[in-house]
């Protein structure tokens, strides 16, 4: 048991609890509630992943940022995983000419974290089975009684609960079964036409990155792009994000000379970094993106968090930072009523509007990715809101830090980052601003009153 374990409050003490899924969200969610007290059981149908050697493009590398990061060290267990991390304290771009621009995330300390999402689950699952949590694979839940709290497995095989999670992805079988149970109840799975495939930069055979470490890179290409995320053993995790179908899509690119055209045309120094492209790209699964929507999380003592009831696109890298933030905002309201009461109704409508609106935030951000990161006139605008920001730290926070660098609800965000845009907007219109353009232009200008006006 953590010797920080005394420090909590144990208002869930002896509660037996079931959660389905040892995922990212399941692993953090179990240690939270082990330290209120209460009998953590995990049930995953996969494999222990500690023993699982073939991991390679099933999923996209990571970015922890402050929502994530607060959940973790509320736990004391932050400083662990930062040691699995890389830090990206800019976007790099890479035009289609071979040229570099950059956009800093935040102020000049700020960053997000790149991290492997297996070496961060493990290192989850490790922690929780240190505080207790009693942790099965290859236990296939495949129904839900809602009425006993009662999980059934393969087998024939029952397990009796308190209460039971649901934290078993966007394909949640406890998602699943509420729907099929209650088809009142909204539950909506919606697909993009847009897919990915993962690619992998190899390091230097010296072990270093062949790109710049410290920052996340882009390739936007408007309707298509890739991004890479540097690794610690000097590798980069490439994401290549296009259409399933139509031009310049995964359907398009049917072997290796479609691959090697596509490439060498749209991003022609990723063939230089990774000498066997077409292979890797043929032999790694093609992942779809889309959005899980339920217009409730609880029925009767079965709780949904997490992707299983607001699964994203990865834009706006929220996926798996909301997710820790649901385990840190359900163990505050624990807290705060000292237990699961009627009050959770109300924290998980609020819950619920918050999460859609990350949702919305995510899918706008692949176009902005994709699209206005090759735009001089977005990099002006960006540039010039960063400016002003920094001089009225109290009136203006630029959308990105909002979502990313604070913890303001994502529904405050969105809108508050609306009425900034149109502000920016307005002010770019009425002075004909386009770039290059310096700070002393925009004083003389006076951009920075006519910005204060429009607030």
């Amino acid at each position: 048991m953590s010797q920080n374990f005394i420090t909590f409050y144990m208002h869930l003490i002896n509660k037996k609890i079931s959660i389905v899924g040892a995922g990212l969200v399941g692993s953090l969610l179990s240690i939270y509630l082990r330290r209120q007290g209460a009998k953590v059981s995990i049930f995953d149908k996969r494999d222990d992943i500690r023993f699982d050697n073939n991991g390679a493009g099933r999923s996209i590398n990571l970015a922890l940022s402050n929502r994530g990061i607060r959940a973790l060290n509320h736990l004391g267990i932050a400083s662990q995983i930062m040691k699995i991390a890389m830090p990206m304290y800019r976007r790099v771009m890479h035009a289609e000419n071979g040229d570099l621009s950059e956009q800093e995330y935040g102020k000049k300390d700020q960053a997000i974290y790149s991290v492997s999402r297996k070496d961060l689950n493990i290192k989850l699952i490790e922690l929780a089975e240190n505080e207790g949590v009693n942790i099965l694979f290859e236990n296939s839940c495949v129904g839900v009684n809602i009425d006993e709290t009662k999980l059934q497995f393969d087998q024939h095989k029952s397990i009796d609960s308190d209460f039971i999670f649901g934290a078993d992805g966007a394909g949640s079988v406890i998602r699943k079964n509420i729907a099929k149970s209650y088809p009142e109840i909204d539950m909506q799975e919606d697909f993009i036409n847009h897919g990915y495939k993962e690619l992998t930069i190899p390091a230097n055979t010296d072990g270093t990155h062949k790109l710049a470490s410290d920052a996340l890179h882009i390739w936007p290409r408007k309707s298509f792009m890739v991004i890479a995320l540097p690794n610690l053993d000097g590798t980069f995790t490439c994401t290549l994000f296009a259409p399933l179908k139509d031009e310049n899509s995964f359907s398009s690119l049917k072997n290796k000379l479609d691959i090697n055209l596509f490439f060498n045309k749209h991003f022609n120094n990723l063939t230089t970094l990774i000498p066997n492209l077409a292979e890797q790209y043929i032999n790694n699964p093609l992942g779809v993106l889309g959005f899980v929507r339920c217009s409730t999380w609880k029925k009767k003592n079965i709780i949904l968090l997490g992707d299983s009831c607001h699964a994203t696109v990865p834009f706006y890298g929220q996926g798996m930072n909301s997710g820790f933030e649901d385990c840190f905002l359900f163990n505050e309201f624990i807290d705060k009523n000292q237990g699961i009461n009627h009050n959770i109704y109300k924290f998980l409508s609020e819950r619920i509007i918050d999460t859609r609106a990350m949702q919305d935030l995510s899918m706008n951000n692949y176009i902005e990715m994709r699209d206005k990161t090759a735009s001089p006139h977005f990099l002006l605008k960006k540039k010039i809101e960063k400016w002003f920001s920094e001089k009225h730290l109290n009136k203006w926070i630029p959308l990105y830090s909002m979502v990313t660098f604070s913890h303001i609800p994502y529904s405050s965000a969105l809108k508050k980052g609306l009425i900034q845009d149109d502000i920016m907007e307005k002010v770019m219109k009425k002075n004909k601003l386009t770039p290059p353009f310096s700070k002393e232009e925009l004083i003389s200008k006076n951009i920075e009153s006519q910005i204060l006006k429009l607030i």
